[in-house]
């Protein structure tokens, strides 16, 4: 007897079974619908945590600062002029790291210092605003677009990031607010009022700002800065967050001017305090980053947190598919029982294909292979489940979620294989047992009952 004649047989049994056949699908179907909705929320919540992770932690950068502790002398002395010569954050280096493979772009940073930024009808925020000075054509390639204005290549200007324009307040309205809520730090209208001014954004476009610098013998004042660019909000930001990310930025030759001018410790010589490396994939970070240490630098990036990640994920996936497995284990012994009667009710068609020449193998296969039937059409149904499944899921993610770039579960193409695998693995496991049984009936026994 040939497997077509064997295949052909079984699947005769299988369609003329329609109870025990639909019984039997629908248990492996739920099995392995269920493991293949479980990995895909798994692997859908990975992705999308990841891609939140990455718009806050930025874990395709990579930052580069001056490597002057590392070449300390082995008794513990400090380095001497030459080797923290070789440590400095050089121009020469930032160019040798934009050449460098899979790296996008790469913005140096000097760090002004975070100072109160005043308008010019003395208007201020409550939060300090982080001054930098960096080469402005960069901010577009990390991912900043203007909702105001643009570049300028004018010395005296300065680039706001959204968050520096929201909650600018006179003095006097500020000292009011904060007299009422003085004596009433619970009162809830008053914090929403607090709330309220902080995020209203100021009209600072093509007007002029200053920073002030706090020292012991008083305040010191830059030179007006004249905005020519407002950043827009990045996209996932909240509005809670927002509003204490306050950035400016300015060329690198004002950055120079304003430290002069305010007295600020430190000197520049060529060199820089940071350099943000932005690396195409993020498969390629480690592999960047080790380039760049080659120049006597050192980096840092948040890569571990994706590795925290991704082992965190890998017991949840395993714990889905426990459940999965759990439930076809479920679903086999329903298959072992329905195949179980029906080598008792198929005692005669035994025993006459014995008496016409059928072997033990034979009769072991057609049992077989109308088990692994049973699994594969119960495992195409669970592929058919599991896309109504994540269909419907998906619906009720839209219609809850306050935010548009909320998870959105999708069914990777792998686990689709690994959902067939387990079913079909299912039903053979589950078959041997009645076709061991069937293969022992005695042929003229069989008959002489029936």
């Amino acid at each position: 007897m040939r497997l077509r004649d064997i295949t052909r047989q079984s699947w005769d049994q299988v369609k003329r079974r329609k109870v025990v056949t639909a019984l039997c699908a629908a248990g492996i179907s739920i099995g392995c619908a269920a493991i293949i909705v479980a990995m895909s929320i798994g692997e859908s919540a990975q992705i999308y945590i990841e891609q939140q992770m990455n718009s806050y932690l930025k874990m395709d950068e990579i930052t580069v600062r001056a490597n002057n502790g590392a070449l300390a002398d082995d008794s513990g002395g400090t380095a001497d002029s030459d080797s923290l010569q070789q440590g400095r954050l050089t121009g020469q280096k930032l160019d040798i790291m934009r050449q460098i493979a899979h790296v996008s772009a790469a913005a140096p940073y000097l760090q002004i210092g975070h100072m109160q930024m005043t308008t010019m009808d003395n208007k201020s925020a409550q939060n300090p605003t982080e001054l930098l000075g960096t080469d402005l054509e960069t901010l577009a390639s990390f991912g900043h677009s203007f909702l105001y204005g643009g570049l300028s290549d004018m010395q005296g200007t300065i680039v706001l990031s959204y968050g520096a324009t929201l909650g600018l307040m006179d003095e006097e309205t500020r000292d009011n607010l904060q007299k009422q809520m003085s004596g009433n730090y619970y009162d809830e209208s008053l914090i929403r009022q607090m709330e309220s001014l902080n995020r209203v954004p100021g009209e600072l476009y093509q007007k002029q700002v200053r920073f002030v610098q706090y020292t012991p013998e008083g305040e010191a004042y830059s030179m007006p800065l004249r905005v020519v660019g407002v950043l827009a909000k990045p996209s996932g930001s909240t509005e809670d967050s927002i509003v204490y990310d306050k950035k400016g930025y300015i060329s690198l030759e004002t950055a120079e001017m304003l430290k002069k001018e305010l007295k600020l410790d430190g000197e520049r010589n060529g060199a820089f305090d940071t350099v943000i490396v932005k690396v195409d994939d993020q498969a390629y970070v480690e592999q960047v980053e080790k380039q760049i240490q080659k120049l006597t630098v050192t980096t840092e990036t948040n890569l571990y947190q994706k590795e925290r990640l991704a082992g965190e994920f890998k017991i949840l996936k395993a714990a889905a598919l426990g459940i999965g497995v759990f439930i076809l284990i479920i679903a086999s012994i329903s298959i072992v029982v329905a195949m179980t009667m029906s080598t008792y009710q198929r005692r005669r068609q035994i025993g006459i294909m014995k008496v016409l020449g059928a072997n033990l193998s034979q009769i072991r296969n057609l049992f077989i292979v109308e088990a692994a039937l049973l699994g594969l059409l119960g495992g195409l149904l669970g592929v058919m489940f599991s896309y109504w499944i994540v269909w419907g899921i998906n619906g009720l993610i839209y219609r809850l979620a306050s935010e548009q770039d909320s998870v959105i579960i999708f069914i990777p193409l792998a686990t689709i294989p690994v959902g067939m695998a387990f079913a079909l693995a299912t039903g053979i496991f589950s078959g041997i047992y009645p076709a061991v049984s069937a293969s022992r009936t005695d042929a003229l026994t069989a008959i002489r009952r029936d």
